[in-house]
């Protein structure tokens, strides 16, 4: 066994093929006045769907990313959310009830993670739903730009974007918007948005281990939220010589002007201690300064996490009034709320 698996193996678990029912039965326990649980078809629903009238928005992936995606179910955000097996797409038959339990008759959003898995399941699911009368528009979030194609990806892969796309969409349904509206914003907040992300250390999968080796004194520079190679394996540096290149990379693709305001969201996949996450944030802040930019708008924490691996995704978003509006408009779910 490796050092890496030695440091990360053990879980809290009973069976490793129940952790994601398990898990689920726990959300749900904790949070009965936000969300419910349908475990037939292994779905997170907002407790007052469908709401009549309501463009709903639905998302999924695969499991070990939480809060991603079912604590992010409630008011302002996520109407259900498709998880499915540790690092595996949901299959279209959870897609399809997801959108089902949903409809409120004004049509589905379907955000979807640039991920070769949930983008052919969630075509598959928006097709049966057609068949079946309710109307579907997908949006894909593509913001990593680390790497052009990955293990799981052809094209950029979508990650940190993909909290505030559910986010903002979310408010904007939330406050009336039209099928069309919400999409509208939705791929807006991805087309304004970039992300890259470094890993310290693996994830070890329940009952499977380390996804990958890396040493004792090594980084994975451009880490994807699966584990999936970066650009390059190197050794660890200083905190500001990492943010420094990872601003270099989201800057140079981005290019916002001079005098921009911008949502700086620094991420934790899932083993960062809150303490590290703010060193990076505040040498995120100096690169914002040094580029005329301003962080109008922050996000600190563990949002879209990799089971435990030590690392952190940075994600900014170019922010305009309606964007800042929507980002700031109530929202209560189990992992995301203010003002609600």
């Amino acid at each position: 066994m490796s050092v890496t698996e030695q440091q990360t193996a053990k879980k809290f678990l009973n069976n490793p093929e129940d952790i994601v029912p398990e898990s689920l039965a726990g959300l749900g326990a904790a949070h009965p006045d936000l969300v419910r649980i349908d475990f037939e078809n292994q779905i997170v629903v907002r407790k007052d769907a469908p709401v009549q009238g309501k463009v709903a928005l639905v998302s999924g992936g695969g499991s070990g990313h939480e809060p991603l995606h079912g604590g992010f179910v409630g008011l302002g955000m996520l109407d259900a959310a498709c998880p499915g097996a540790v690092f595996t797409s949901p299959v279209p038959d959870q897609m399809l009830a997801a959108t089902k339990a949903v409809d409120g008759g004004a049509g589905v959003i379907h955000v979807v993670k640039n991920y070769t898995g949930d983008v052919m399941n969630f075509k598959m699911a928006a097709e049966e739903a057609a068949d079946e009368g309710i109307e579907v528009e997908s949006v894909l979030t593509n913001d990593d730009v680390a790497v052009e194609d990955s293990l799981y990806t052809a094209g950029r892969r979508g990650t940190g974007a993909t909290v505030l796309v559910e986010k903002i969409a979310g408010a904007k349904a939330e406050a009336g918007g039209s099928l069309a509206e919400v999409a509208a914003v939705a791929r807006k907040v991805n087309d304004q948005a970039r992300s890259f992300g470094v890993a310290l250390t693996s994830c070890a999968s329940p009952g499977a281990g380390a996804t990958f080796d890396i040493g004792a004194d090594e980084m994975e520079f451009g880490v994807g939220i699966h584990g999936e190679p970066g650009r390059r394996r190197e050794k660890i540096r200083s905190a500001a010589e990492i943010v420094s290149e990872m601003s270099d990379a989201i800057f140079g693709d981005l290019e916002p002007a001079s005098g921009s305001n911008v949502l700086a969201f620094v991420n934790g996949l899932g083993g960062t201690p809150l303490i590290e996450l703010y060193v990076i944030y505040n040498e995120l802040h100096k690169q914002l300064e040094e580029r005329g930019l301003t962080a109008t708008r922050t996000l600190v924490g563990n949002y879209i996490t990799s089971l435990e691996m030590a690392g952190v995704s940075i994600t900014i978003l170019v922010l305009d009034n309606e964007l800042t509006e929507l980002w700031d408009a109530p929202v209560h779910t189990p992992a995301l709320r203010w003002k609600a």
